[in-house]
């Protein structure tokens, strides 16, 4: 079997599907690799790297999709809306695709990779259960944009994050407030304390705040009735809008006294809900921060310009998209090894084995067999649902 690395064509990406590390691991499992010529040079990991680990360099993006049964991309189709398009011609029947498809929001995207008869692995469906914390692509990348929220406020800010004892005088710590108490979130606490902020969290799952706590960091407490907050698999689950108005009122004096607030509350396949209204940004004091790690759902923020930073009323809103992209040596790396790990799942002696009484292969799936076989998906798209019999048959055919 081949699997094939093209260089990613999305805006702005510096990451690479696979690095040169984890080529000799797909050996042992029978695997070779072909990598376009350029494709890790972004992230650190120039031609030379992958030839020395025997992978194959193509000169061309033709050269990779003709040649691989596998491809491997970070932003595939329905991820990278433009030039993912290209991509979805590029394809062969029969051929695995295996990345980022955003396949709650890219309906379409899924019609049109099950029309070319691709079998197409959406990493962002991976269940949330102890044995594919491996594969979990969303959970490592998180963990690098939670790093590097911190970052961005620490830079901005006009304040420094620790408490210094100086002969000029003692200065005090900034104090950061993070909302939403996820992967990303949890990073950016561990992170902020770090540095020495004093760390407030909240998340509307009450049972997160040993997590929070853990990390040296206060759990804001409000009372709020949050039965259903957590979806099946471990996702947040959208609530009503009379919730979000609660919660807004609740969390308004902790965001005033907040030098930085950095929000990550994200829905999978709905708009980010909005937690940071006009008013409250206008309650904090000048200077203040608010990184909105959820721009690219639309942000937390009702002020938030998805890719921009703005003043507004003497506060910074920076709204980051694709924040991981900018650490992309790391990135790429814990990427890479989600690939490998899923590649492992559903690879037999250098063949393609699909085990659909397997959840990860199951849940993961979203076209074969020239169908969109995601349920999840086929309910948005007025599909009738799909019961494990029919997509055992079809993974047998």
């Amino acid at each position: 079997m081949i699997v094939g690395v093209p260089t990613e064509t999305y805006p702005n990406e510096r990451r690479v599907a696979l690095v040169p590390a984890v080529v000799p691991m797909l050996s042992r499992i029978q695997v070779d690799t072909v990598v376009q010529a350029g494709a890790g040079n972004e992230a650190g990991f120039p031609d030379q790297l992958y030839a020395e680990q025997n992978a194959q360099i193509a000169k061309s993006r033709e050269e990779v999709f003709d040649s691989a049964d596998v491809v491997l991309q970070v932003r595939g189709p329905g991820a990278n809306a433009d030039a993912g398009k290209d991509d979805v011609a590029l394809l062969k029947p029969g051929q695995v695709l295996i990345a980022l498809l955003d396949p709650l929001n890219a309906l379409e995207s899924a019609r049109e990779l099950a029309k070319k008869g691709v079998t197409a692995f959406a990493l962002e469906t991976v269940p949330r259960i102890s044995r594919a914390q491996s594969m979990d692509a969303l959970t490592s990348q998180a963990t690098i944009v939670g790093y590097k929220a911190v970052l961005l406020a620490a830079e901005m800010l006009n304040k420094i994050f620790p408490m210094m004892m100086t002969a000029a005088g003692t200065i005090t710590p900034a104090r950061v407030f993070v909302v939403g108490a996820g992967v990303a979130g949890l990073q950016a606490i561990a992170t902020a304390h770090r540095l020495g902020a004093v760390v407030q969290g909240y998340d509307i799952r009450p049972d997160v705040k040993n997590q929070v706590e853990s990390l040296g960091a206060k759990f804001v407490q409000i009372e709020l009735d949050t039965e259903g907050a957590e979806a099946t698999g471990g996702y947040a689950q959208a609530m009503g809008e009379e919730f979000y108005k609660r919660q807004r009122e609740l969390l308004t004096n902790v965001v005033a006294d907040s030098d930085v607030v950095i929000t990550t509350a994200a829905v999978p396949g709905r708009k980010a809900p909005i937690l940071i209204t006009e008013e409250m940004v206008k309650a904090m004091s000048p200077g203040s921060v608010i990184v909105d790690v959820a721009a690219e759902g639309g942000g937390n923020c009702e002020l938030t310009r998805p890719s921009e930073t703005v003043e507004e009323f003497n506060v910074t809103i920076m709204g980051p998209t694709n924040l991981a992209s900018s650490i992309p040596l790391h990135a790429s790396q814990m990427y890479a090894r989600n690939q490998l790990s899923f590649l492992r799942n559903i690879v037999k002696d250098g063949e393609l084995n699909l085990d659909m009484s397997d959840q990860v292969t199951r849940d993961s799936l979203l076209t074969h067999n020239g169908e969109v076989v995601n349920n999840r998906v086929r309910e948005m798209l007025d599909m009738s649902p799909l019961d494990e019999e029919s997509m055992k048959e079809g993974s047998e055919s």
